[in-house]
């Protein structure tokens, strides 16, 4: 009787998850390290981001068959398997529900509040340069349809204070949101409209978005436009337009807060 529990067979697909969980738990720390990081270039730290994804998918498979085992012949070793599976979800928590949401969502990485005149981004050699000497393309009228259909809430904002008030506004709701401002020009003089060239990034990778705020004044007040621009990966997840709503939201509530 006390050689029966030496005799049960005991399933190595377990402590293969549980192994492979750690590892990829691991090399997603780093690769998240490695991202948040503005040193580091972004596309080679996504691709070790991958590879820990990958590593947990490999570790839900081994845990798959331990517990196929487990189940048949009652294998030792479900435990290490049940390890790897929770250490995997964890992993895989977060690029799961970006996969979720991005099949909900159009595969376009740029939005603005103004899709026929949307406000362009500033070519001046500080603003270019900021943007690592990249000028974010027109996404054409098929990516506009997209964001058409799928962010009917994205508009502008209209203000009825002084331009010089609103770009005040807009500027200081760039640094509530702690944007990067590259270029700051106010309304009036030769262009007319005001613009604030500005760079974020985002909450989880720390990735950059190139970001124009248009202020355009008007008869009874300002209008602001905004455009945000992801620079990596065909689809942004839907971060522009979070973005966008996020800061026209704080710019109507400073406007709110003055009166």
């Amino acid at each position: 009787m006390r050689r029966q529990p030496i005799q049960d067979p005991v399933t190595r697909a377990g402590g293969y998850a549980r192994s492979m969980a750690f590892f990829a738990a691991l090399v997603s720390v780093i690769a998240l390290v490695m991202v948040r990081s503005q040193r580091a270039e972004p596309g080679p730290a996504l691709a070790v981001l991958g590879s820990g994804v990958v590593l947990a998918g490999l570790a839900l498979v081994f845990a798959g068959f331990a517990f196929v085992r487990g189940w048949r012949e009652g294998a030792r070793g479900i435990g290490a398997a049940i390890l790897g599976v929770f250490i995997a979800a964890l992993v895989l928590a977060y690029p799961a529900y970006a996969a979720l949401r991005g099949l909900r969502l159009p595969a376009i990485t740029d939005v603005s509040t103004d899709l026929d005149q949307p406000p362009a981004f500033s070519r001046s050699r500080v603003a270019f340069a900021a943007r690592d000497g990249r000028y974010p393309p027109d996404p054409g009228p098929q990516a506009r349809e997209a964001q058409r259909a799928a962010y009917t809430q994205i508009a502008p904002l209209t203000l009825d204070v002084e331009p010089d008030e609103a770009f005040e506004l807009a500027r200081k709701a760039a640094v509530n949101r702690k944007w990067q401002i590259v270029e700051a020009i106010r309304p009036g003089g030769r262009v007319g409209n005001g613009r604030i060239e500005a760079i974020a990034r985002s909450r989880v990778l720390n990735l950059p978005a190139d970001i124009t705020v248009r202020v355009r004044p008007r008869a009874d007040g300002a209008r602001i436009d905004v455009r945000s621009a992801t620079r990596l990966g065909a689809r942004d997840l839907g971060d522009n337009a979070d973005r966008i709503r996020a800061y026209l939201d704080e710019v109507a509530n400073l406007a709110i807060a003055l009166k």
